[in-house]
Parts: structure tokens; sequence; C-alpha cells
């Protein structure tokens, strides 16, 4: 999560924005190395190992979010206890899944950006015209084509990346874009997005990545501590444990003060 990286980052996207801006037929050229037009589909897409790989790679990404979600459920039920995992982990693998794969992806840009998928347009036997990647003006009604929201998830797996020791990045963060690559290869093949789709998707979570990254671990004005968080989820979680408590003929009290540093 260095500058280097957040400029490759930034470069890739304004290639990749320009060039198939001024060219969005490179959007079907790739898409159509999928498609059999001899039987009008998308021949992966009826696969059943082609499936069962995309849906385990869903498993996997929310895999290396799971032991976060459990940290955080146990903490909101039992808040006189500590995190059972670093704040600073469960607060950067929720938040950045919660962003570039729900909130950014689901909730704004996929309800509101009617681009139709390779399955719904004219040149694959659907029933829609293309749109290229900037332009918003698409017949599907939901659930649409911009951006992906399995490449973001897949691409995502940078967070867990970023946390391993230093002497197992590189190797971790290659492991990471190679599951994110293939992912999205796989959604391409079955017809469920064009390049474009899959490339923001990447380069979204990337920055999403890179900055929640800044915020909690790297710049001074805004790092967190895992004593901190931990604190700070203690006093969110402590008004409904008291009640709780209460229910059990027992008064816990206020929450208690956050210790000061030394």
């Amino acid at each position: 999560m260095n500058r280097p990286g957040l400029f490759i980052a930034l470069g890739l996207a304004l290639v990749i924005g320009v060039v198939f801006g001024i060219h969005p037929e490179y959007d079907l050229r790739l898409a159509a190395l999928f498609y059999d037009s001899a039987t009008g589909t998308f021949p992966l897409k009826s696969d059943a190992l082609a499936s069962f790989a995309r849906n385990a790679a869903m498993w996997v990404a929310w895999g290396f979010a799971v032991p976060a979600i459990v940290a955080l459920a146990v903490k909101m039920f039992r808040p006189d206890r500590p995190l059972m995992m670093s704040g600073r982990a469960v607060a950067f693998l929720l938040i950045t899944m919660l962003l570039s794969a729900g909130i950014l992806t689901n909730l704004t840009f996929k309800s509101y950006w009617a681009r139709p998928r390779p399955v719904m347009v004219t040149e694959f036997s659907g029933p829609w015209k293309f749109m290229p990647w900037w332009d918003p003006r698409g017949e599907c009604g939901r659930n649409c084509s911009f951006f992906s929201g399995e490449g973001a998830t897949a691409f995502w797996t940078l967070a867990p990346a970023a946390l391993t020791p230093p002497a197992w990045r590189p190797l971790a963060y290659a492991g990471a874009l190679a599951f994110g690559a293939v992912t999205s290869v796989l959604r391409m093949a079955f017809g469920g997005h064009f390049f474009t789709d899959v490339a923001t998707a990447g380069l979204v979570a990337f920055l999403v990545i890179w900055l929640v990254h800044g915020y909690i671990y790297r710049w001074p004005s805004t790092r967190k501590s895992d004593a901190g968080i931990d604190a700070a989820l203690t006093r969110f979680a402590w008004p409904g444990y008291r009640l709780r408590q209460r229910w059990r003929g027992r008064d816990v009290g206020p929450a208690p003060a956050p210790e000061k540093p030394v």
C-alpha cells in the first residue's frame, strides 16, 4: 500500500479509461472471445465446473472476512471482553469489504449505471444496445453490468494481503491479483461482464483499500490504535449489553472510561 502502487493503479485507470472510451468496440471484441456464434451463447456459462469455481471464488473471498465478522459480532454481544483480533484489522477488513464490494458496487453504480451485460446486448443475441463504459444511459433496469461486484469482491483480497508479514506481502499481493484476475475472466467468460467492468472493479477495490489503509495505519493525523478501536466498540455496544444484563437482574454500570495514554 505504497505510493508507487497508487501511481500504477491511477496510470492503469487512465490508460484503460481513455483507450476503451475512444474504442468501446474493444470491449465487444474481448467479450466475443468467449461467445459461440453457432449456438448464440457463452458456453462456459453452462459448465458445471466453471460455475463451481465462480461460487468457490466468492466463498474464498468471504472466508478472509469471516474472522473479522465473528470478532465484531462477539464484541457487540460481549463488549466487556477485548476483541478477539486486532481492532485495526477488524475495521480495515470490514470497511474495505463494505465499501468496495457493497456500497460502491451494488448500491451505487450497478443500481444507477444502466449498462447492459454482454448477454443482454444485440451483438450477443440479447435484446438491448451495447453501451460503452462511460455511458450510463443503457436499457438495463437493475443489477446492471458496470461495474463488477464479484470482481470487486475477488480483488478485495488485496486487503488481507496488506496485513500479512512484510516478508510474505509481495507474494500475498501477487496471489490476490491473480485470484482477482481469474475470477474476473470467469465473469467475462459467462457473459456477465465486459473487460472494463472487471478492470474498474479491481481498480476501485485497490483505491478503497489504499485510502482506508492509509487512514487507519499510515497517516499520522488519522492513524488508529487497536486499543482505541476496541474502546470505541465497547462504548457503542455497552448500552445494549447493559440493558440485557438488567433483564437478568444485574447492573454493570456505565461503559468503562477509555484509558488515558501514558
